[in-house]
């Protein structure tokens, strides 16, 4: 059996960088390989809110990580290609081309389509992406206790984004059906109200509006592993210099982790804005923050997963557990069996 399907992470998964021209009538183009169903988007160089849009809810709605708002309309459209996004400056706080403004966008590929799913209680509208273990999911809160809806992976999903479109509530994000953390905030795992995920469903807590308020629409990304392509575990640290390893079975190109045994911020990292090692430069998914190089962070991308290089709370405190989802360059080893270089 190969070691695995995906031979080229970046297929499926991208991180572009660019500089804004400052054009208003949709011509930046932001080139991922492929169209993204789901793209993030953040400014390098100032404060500027993280800004998410996808194939279900469109390009003219978009979400923001570092706060529990209720989802924005964009002042321009930002046009979803077969090759990746068109975006323009609106001027506005949100805009994603202003001039000289260097930006990070990570993309996502999905379906391109989207599918009516009723295998749960909920229906759901759902464009999945069986090969890379990706799908985005649109639903409405029933408000009853332990409502289901399917995700369209057609195997167990191990990470669980999850946002109340309408209103003012946080962002619950769930590993492996237990941890429960908040994308927006620094707190560490509340554990109770763990999801129950299968190959077909997804079976929420309760009717909390932070998942399902009746007649509330609400957005999921959903994630299973596929060896080679993509984790989602935890790792507890160790307190050296000589930091923990973390074994992915791929030369990561994207890490998003946080502490979950305490209080501090989620951190990602990527292999576009550090090319070589050591990984330093930093972006907050809790924070408008810019991007910025902190070295007591560090890590490296190895050709089998990540080591740290520092003894920082954030990433290696002795005892701590943290948790991460990372995403591939490319395997450890190919489907025909050729072992893959360290940067």
């Amino acid at each position: 059996m190969a070691y695995t399907t995906i031979n080229k992470g970046s297929s499926y998964f991208n991180t572009v960088l660019y500089t804004g021209d400052g054009t208003t009538n949709q011509t930046k183009a932001i080139t991922f390989g492929f169209q993204p169903d789901w793209a993030w988007f953040k400014a390098r160089d100032a404060g500027q809110s993280h800004i998410l849009v996808d194939i279900i809810r469109g390009g003219t709605k978009a979400l923001v990580t570092e706060a529990a708002n209720a989802e924005i309309t964009l002042a321009v459209a930002q046009l979803f290609t077969s090759t990746g996004m068109i975006v323009s400056n609106d001027a506005s706080a949100n805009s994603l081309n202003s001039s000289g403004s260097t930006k990070v966008s990570w993309g996502w590929l999905g379906a391109n389509t989207t599918v009516s799913n009723t295998s749960g209680t909920i229906t759901s509208t759902v464009c999945a992406n069986t090969t890379s273990g990706f799908s985005v999911v649109g639903y409405t809160g029933n408000g009853t206790s332990g409502p289901t809806f399917g995700h369209g992976l057609g195997v167990t999903p191990k990470f669980v984004i999850v946002k109340n479109r309408e209103v003012t509530e946080g962002w619950p994000t769930w590993i492996n059906n237990s941890t429960r953390l908040m994308l927006n905030t620094t707190a560490g795992n509340a554990g109770n109200f763990p999801i129950s995920t299968s190959s077909t469903l997804i079976t929420l807590p309760n009717f909390d509006g932070l998942w399902n308020s009746s007649g509330v629409t609400y957005i999921a990304y959903c994630f299973a592993e596929i060896k080679g392509y993509s984790k989602f575990a935890t790792y507890t640290g160790n307190g050296s210099t000589d930091g923990t390893f973390i074994y992915t079975g791929f030369k990561p190109a994207f890490v998003l982790y946080k502490v979950s045994s305490t209080t501090d911020s989620w951190m990602i990292m990527d292999n576009k804005r550090d090319v070589f090692n050591q990984v330093i430069n930093q972006l907050e998914p809790n924070s408008a923050g810019a991007a910025s190089d902190n070295v007591t962070r560090a890590m490296d991308f190895l050709s089998n997963g990540f080591k740290f290089r520092s003894n920082n709370t954030q990433n290696n405190a002795s005892g701590q557990t943290y948790i991460y989802a990372a995403f591939a360059e490319n395997p450890f080893v190919t489907s025909g069996g050729i072992p893959v270089t360290a940067r």
